[in-house]
């Protein structure tokens, strides 16, 4: 069963592990408002990178590849594109197979922060991913591999929407450099999640980035609730 798109006002369910989540059930008049993260899943979450490069060198062992330091650019298909043409529609077909998003290895990290995160009083965590078009696999695996390492009751935090500009929330910690969408001005600050594809880029100021989830994603949190009308 895949979210709708235009699940524009989201509304934690209290349950399990979240149920510290955020210690308002919703702003009232005169009360500070929780903090609510969209969590990117594939290269932030789990290893898109890694695992794509395993699986196309083991189904494709006598073309040409591109090592994880020699990635650019968001779209994998089109560096293999330029490679050799056909490459680009081989590069496709990994991840429109079956297993590959439940088979991805979490990046290093990432589970411990995001469970940690979650629990942070006056915080809302959303996991928020975009499955590709060809679906037959990926919502099913998306949904099976966050309830593998998080547990099912994480299932009550995730978004599939194409576009992740109409998601209302205050940070998007999301590896692909250029989101738009119908919402010219997203409410949420894109913070740019550091990946083998995009760790070239120079950003602008007031740009900024995690690292990795050893970094101090913690600061870029209170960073924002510092901001009038949130928690801190």
């Amino acid at each position: 069963m895949i979210l709708l798109s235009c699940f524009l006002h989201l509304r934690p369910r209290r349950c399990g592990p979240l149920a510290g989540l955020g210690r308002g059930l919703g702003p009232t008049a005169g009360s500070r408002r929780a903090l609510r993260v969209l969590v990117d899943m594939d290269g932030v979450l789990a290893d898109f990178e890694g695992g794509f490069l395993k699986k196309f060198r083991a189904r494709y062992p006598d073309k040409p590849y591109i090592a994880l330091e020699d990635r650019r650019g968001f779209w994998v298909s089109e560096q293999y594109g330029r490679l050799e043409p056909e490459l680009s529609e081989k590069a496709i077909s990994i991840w429109e197979s079956k297993n590959f998003f439940i088979e991805l290895d979490p990046l290093p990290g990432a589970v411990e922060a995001v469970k940690q995160m979650a629990n942070l009083a006056d915080t809302d965590v959303f996991i928020c991913t975009s499955p590709i078009k060809k679906y037959r696999y990926c919502p099913y695996e998306k949904y099976a591999w966050v309830e593998k390492h998080f547990g099912p009751e994480f299932l009550e935090q995730i978004v599939l929407t194409r576009d992740k500009t109409v998601v209302s929330a205050d940070l998007l910690i999301d590896d692909r450099p250029d989101i738009t969408g119908a919402e010219q001005n997203p409410t949420w600050e894109h913070v740019l999640f550091t990946a083998c594809h995009n760790k070239h880029l120079q950003l602008k100021p007031p740009s900024r980035r995690l690292h990795s989830w050893s970094d101090d994603w913690k600061a870029i949190l209170d960073s924002k609730r510092l901001l009038p009308g949130h928690a801190t």
